[in-house]
């Protein structure tokens, strides 16, 4: 009985040194004295999750405990898209987090911020991405959807590990954009090591929520043109030209899209369309400010070739807010910033973007999330898809089409949904769990546009309770 005892006393005492370091680094991680802070009662916590034993990956966090009722609030992952892009200088500090950043360099608390309804972490992936970096420049060149949803779990892992007080916490994913793809591969992978995992690894998913997503190749061009023709954007002569010569008619019998000049030509005229507007938010003005390149390439070929040959396509103007991208990048650049968020700790190259400058390539990209999200669904997991109305990129248009390939049951038919007396979106719910909502007068970053209608359509989704369908 000596040896067995004193085997498991001597991983009793490794534990509890483990679980010791890892308390000394959660302190080690908390925010205080960030530059240009407003007075806040809740915790906020900021550093790097290491992925690897020799150390060669770490992907950076901020996370931003609730408001109120920590304990019982849920737990959730933001995550923004590009791919390449940071949910900490879009998400955390332009969309949805309590602090958003100003011209002058200060941050202003956000009064409908997301951490009103849940335990807030955002995440900085994948490696190459904000401060997020790996030791081998190797990796810069490898990136894709699959390492991205492996690393993304790694670091739940290790984060979990650091915050155990989480662990049981109802948990989500939630994201927008290029997300499309994130938020479901990871909560698929989420779902398939929890089958075989132990107790102390297994991860309390509950659902996601994705808007403005990239979901499904096909339908999302086809919904690209139709939005373009129908918000009078594009004309009638160029809609019926590419979808006579480029093959985007639904009712195509083929999906194969026609490579000829002539479709060139078109897709071109249709891109110049975009060529002085905001695609992302088509009613939005664009930044105008000489420090300021309204022409941030968004997208790392993963977006249909027959659009991403095109020069102009990575050169359309997004311009959201329409400058908060410059103010953002300022802030994390500052080195004041950076201590105060055990940042770039590692002194990279290259100073920080709101998206990144150095990963090399996108080396695999799902066609289509649909069968992800489709098996997600009948494994009981609570799915919402919501849809900014103003967005060209990836239009409600897009998103209809994709979730009507589904062919889900209608569990409640399209309706107006309410926030404060007015007309929010509309709203359709299907068996098993799924909604979709479109948030009226919303780009693609639903929370910039409509802060308080994405807080209650967050607030919602969270509490299961259907959004409400009567103006009083």
């Amino acid at each position: 009985m000596a040896p067995l005892w004193n085997s498991l006393l001597l991983s009793l005492l490794l534990a509890t040194a483990a679980a010791d370091e890892e308390a000394q680094r959660r302190e080690a991680d908390r925010v205080t004295g960030l530059p240009g802070q407003p007075p806040v009662n809740f915790r906020h916590y900021a550093g790097y999750v290491k992925l690897e034993v020799e150390e060669e990956k770490a992907l950076f966090y901020w996370f931003f405990e609730a408001q109120n009722d920590v304990a019982r609030k849920p737990l959730v992952l933001w995550l923004n898209g590009g791919p390449g892009c940071s949910s900490i200088a879009y998400g955390a500090a332009q969309e949805l987090g309590p602090f958003l950043v100003q011209s002058n360099g200060q941050l202003k608390l956000n009064k409908f911020s997301w951490n009103k309804a849940a335990n807030m972490l955002f995440l900085e992936s994948p490696v190459g991405v904000g401060f997020s970096y790996t030791n081998k420049s190797s990796d810069l060149h490898k990136l894709g959807d699959r390492i991205t949803a492996q690393d993304s779990y790694n670091f739940l892992l290790g984060w979990f590990k650091r915050f155990p007080s989480f662990k049981l916490h109802d948990f989500y994913l939630a994201g927008e954009s290029y997300a499309g793809h994130y938020v479901p591969q990871l909560a698929d992978l989420i779902y398939e090591r929890n089958k075989h995992s132990s107790k102390d690894s297994l991860i309390n998913l509950k659902g996601f929520m994705i808007g403005n997503a990239v979901i499904n190749d096909e339908t999302d061009s086809k919904g690209m043109i139709d939005y373009a023709w129908s918000h009078a954007i594009i004309s009638d002569q160029l809609y019926h030209n590419i979808v006579k010569g480029c093959g985007f008619a639904l009712d195509s019998s083929s999906n194969n899209q026609s490579e000829t000049a002539n479709c060139d030509n078109h897709i071109r005229g249709f891109l110049l369309a975009y060529s002085d507007i905001d695609i992302y938010s088509i009613y939005a003005p664009l930044c105008l400010s000489p420090s300021s390149s309204p022409t941030t390439p968004r997208l790392i070929g993963v977006s249909p070739r027959i659009f991403t040959k095109h020069d102009l396509w990575h050169k359309l103007p997004s311009g959201y807010d329409p400058c908060t991208e410059d103010y953002a990048e300022k802030f994390f650049n500052r080195e004041d910033v950076q201590k105060a968020l055990h940042a770039n700790v590692t002194r990279l190259s290259y100073p920080y973007t709101p998206c990144s400058g150095v990963i090399g390539q996108w080396t695999d990209s799902s066609d289509s999330v649909l069968s992800i999200i489709r098996k997600l669904l009948n494994a009981g997991l609570r799915i919402w898809v919501y849809s900014g109305d103003t967005d060209g990129r990836v239009p409600i248009t897009s998103t209809r089409y994709s979730i009507n390939k589904m062919g889900l049951e209608v569990e409640e038919e399209w309706r107006t949904w309410y926030h404060k007396h007015q007309v929010a979106g509309w709203v359709e719910t299907y068996k098993g769990g799924f909604t979709l909502a479109s948030v009226r007068g919303a780009g693609h970053q639903v929370p910039v546009f409509a802060p308080h209608q994405s807080l209650s359509l967050f607030s919602h989704f969270l509490s299961t309770k259907p959004l409400p369908p009567a103006r009083f």
